[in-house]
């Protein structure tokens, strides 16, 4: 089987160029001008840009969460994607204390299995550390290529790890060339705010935004490179929503520290206000990270630009607004947290960015 692409302006990492590519049997063989097209089908990208296809670092496709598990599989989800120019996407194994981390990895192969149409990666979750955990990892590594390890600083008695976990993780990361990922808010504040705002009968969707104000995004993001420097590790601060989070990598970076950082589409161009909207319609605005003010908007967009933020993933994590969203009807924290944007995340970055 032979396509040619004509005509297109190709975009690579370094160049952008007038020109054709041959692809046979599903491989680029050959980029060119005025190729033979002898037996192909030809697809005309007069006027268009030709891409890579995009890589989403941050998915969650069939994931339980709050008593529900999101809308999309890997089935609706990778479609999505592959529809949004996304060829790739890493998700997460979601582990379970007690259990071992092999367990979580072959859950999510099976619910992938015979379900995506494009390539996927896993990265894996550490909610502990024991012997166990620690034996483990060495071998998911080289067996499953799972090269970055995940842990939660947020969601305290569901997902949330402790710092003791979190530094021993990086130095496991560190032992074996991995990469520690982390959900940078300071679960344990968090879950007093909510605590007292419900005790205060404050329910509405915009006080998911209150009680996870960015100062405690900032905090857990300094703490995480502190531990890092610590440890000689590298880290990866997942969905940067607000100028305090983006200060504390920009400062660590500035040390010559391997800190990295993600900030997704949503931050990028809604903000808290849509939290407010009447009635429950703010529900389908929560995500964790809450969005922020909008001021934070060009501070992220400066930040990808200047480098402090290196990668946009889409944090897909959709829920239906009827039955799901809804579940928090009447106490904001039993929202589920996420929406749709794997299939955007390209489109908006070319259309806004």
């Amino acid at each position: 089987m032979k396509k040619l692409i004509k005509n297109g302006t190709i975009v690579t990492a370094s160049d952008t160029y007038f020109g054709d590519i041959l692809i046979e049997d599903g491989v680029i063989v050959m980029i060119g001008v005025d190729l033979d097209a002898q037996g192909a089908e030809i697809v005309d990208a007069a006027g268009c840009y030709v891409f890579p296809g995009g890589v989403d670092p941050h998915t969650h496709l069939d994931m339980p969460f709050g008593g529900t598990v999101t809308k999309d599989d890997f089935e609706t989800g990778t479609i999505a994607a592959a529809f949004g120019g996304t060829t790739t996407i890493i998700d997460f194994c979601l582990t379970n204390k007690s259990e071992p981390l092999s367990k979580a990895v072959e859950t999510w192969h099976n619910k992938a299995k015979e379900k995506a149409v494009i390539d996927y990666g896993f990265h894996l979750m550490i909610g502990e550390v024991n012997d166990d955990v620690l034996f483990e990892p060495p071998q998911i590594i080289e067996e499953e290529g799972i090269t970055s390890l995940k842990v939660f600083m947020a969601y305290k008695n569901v997902l949330q790890a402790d710092d003791g976990t979190l530094f021993k993780t990086l130095l496991l990361a560190k032992e074996q060339g991995a990469l520690v990922m982390v959900h940078a808010e300071n679960g344990d504040v968090i879950a007093y705010l909510i605590e007292q705002a419900l005790a205060e009968g404050h329910t509405e969707p915009i006080y998911h935004a209150l009680t996870r104000p960015p100062v405690l995004e900032g905090e857990a993001t300094g703490r995480a490179a502190n531990l890092t420097e610590l440890a000689d590790s590298q880290l990866y601060v997942v969905h940067v929503t607000c100028a305090e989070a983006v200060e504390k990598i920009a400062e660590a970076r500035r040390k010559g520290l391997r800190v990295f950082g993600e900030t997704c589409p949503q931050y990028l161009l809604l903000d808290q206000s849509y939290l407010e909207k009447p009635g429950f319609e703010g529900a389908k605005y929560v995500w964790s990270p809450p969005l922020r003010e909008k001021w934070n908007q060009d501070v992220l967009w400066d930040a990808l630009w200047n480098g402090q933020l290196q990668t946009v993933g889409s944090d897909q994590c959709s829920f239906d607004f009827k039955g799901q969203k809804e579940l928090g009807l009447t106490d904001f924290s039993k929202i589920p947290n996420g929406g749709p944007m794997i299939e955007d995340r390209f489109s908006v970055l070319y259309s806004e960015g």
